[in-house]
């Protein structure tokens, strides 16, 4: 059923264009994705809206993480990364800079390479799972020691601004709003306006809708 699904997703053949510092290294890794069903390394993605950038590098630096970023500026999101070696801070930035799949070289195949090739064109990410449980103890560390002491959530609003366009989300006034909160009208102004002007929102119903899609209300 799975592999339906993801069929019904991805295009008979994904775009593949590789981002690398060492032309050996392209060649070879053309060579065997080459080899693979469903997939075309080309030069540049030809408008395809699935197609997949790897950036192969040894390890995760400023270099390799602006490789990323440039990649995602030319609207090509769907980005996976073969590393040598990925250490914490490394894992985080590549996370950070919009990596789609991470796949070490040394596990590296031809098929395990075009399924997470595959699975980023499905909009879908690829972790090893033993990164996925180094990066998930980031996630709550960060939250533990970063955002929590602050009342920041990870979608950048405290507890007390989730509270507030909660009840806006429920059709209540400002005034309203605040005798539910126990705040003067004047503050759950400025609470909304806080909101709107560090998330460059346009006005509080735009801020209700940012919250919904976050999944916060």
């Amino acid at each position: 059923m799975a592999v339906m699904a993801l069929a019904s997703v991805v295009p008979h053949h994904v775009q593949v264009s590789i981002v690398t510092g060492d032309p050996l290294s392209r060649a070879g890794l053309a060579a065997t994705l080459g080899g693979q069903p469903g997939i075309a390394v080309v030069d540049e993605p030809a408008g395809d809206d699935h197609a997949v950038t790897v950036v192969v590098a040894d390890e995760v630096d400023e270099a390799v993480a602006r490789d990323i970023r440039a990649a995602r500026a030319t609207g090509r999101d769907r980005i996976v990364l073969l590393v040598g070696r990925v250490d914490d801070a490394g894992l985080l930035a590549a996370v950070e800079s919009g990596v789609s799949g991470v796949v070490r070289r040394s596990q590296a195949t031809g098929t395990n390479l075009a399924a997470a090739i595959r699975a980023a064109a499905a909009g879908e990410g690829t972790l090893p799972p033993d990164l996925l449980g180094r990066l998930l103890s980031q996630v709550g560390r960060l939250q533990r020691q970063v955002l929590g002491p602050r009342g920041l959530t990870f979608a950048g609003l405290t507890e007390r601004e989730i509270a507030v366009l909660r009840l806006l989300a429920e059709g209540f006034d400002t005034a309203v709003v605040g005798r539910r909160l126990y705040f003067s009208e004047r503050t759950v102004k400025n609470i909304i306006h806080d909101v709107t002007s560090r998330l460059d929102l346009r006005n509080r119903t735009h801020a209700v809708v940012y919250a919904m899609r976050q999944g916060l209300i």
